[in-house]
Parts: C-alpha cells; structure tokens; sequence
C-alpha cells in the first residue's frame, strides 16, 4: 500500500510542479510520477530532509526538484526542437 502511495503523492507532486513551471511534463500522468520521484531525490540531494513528509516524500525539496527537473527538461526539449 506505501509504493501505490508513493505513486501518488509522485504524480501529485510532478503535476503541480507542471502547474507552476507552466509547461506540460512528457508523457502524461506517467510523466508526472517520473517527475515527482525525480524531484524529490533531486530535492532531497540538494535542500536535504525538511518540512512535512507525505508518502515517504519530504513535500517542499521534492516540489521544488520537480520544478528544477521540469525547468531543464522543457529547455532540453526547446532546444532540441529548434535545431
């Protein structure tokens, strides 16, 4: 029941960090799940363990790696489609 957890509180996460970056993830709901998970070790590397938990998931660092994931993929993508 924690891993279905997880996969929620990653796709929520990813979803919102969508939201606020204001770019669409690749690959839908799959995608958002990758991101969150993503962000969350990113964020967790980079701001460490604080503020509240939710599905095995510190919330603000993982949010915040997923915006920073989401930001340097969409560039990726923009450049990739301009050359």
């Amino acid at each position: 029941m924690s891993f279905i957890w997880s996969l929620i509180v990653g796709g929520i996460l990813g979803w919102l960090a969508s939201l606020i970056v204001g770019k669409d993830v690749p690959g839908g709901i799959i995608g958002n799940i990758i991101a969150g998970f993503i962000g969350a070790w990113i964020g967790s590397s980079l701001l460490g363990s604080w503020g509240p938990e939710m599905g095995g998931f510190y919330i603000l660092p993982a949010l915040i790696g997923a915006i920073v994931l989401i930001f340097i993929v969409s560039l990726i993508l923009k450049a990739m489609r301009s050359t």
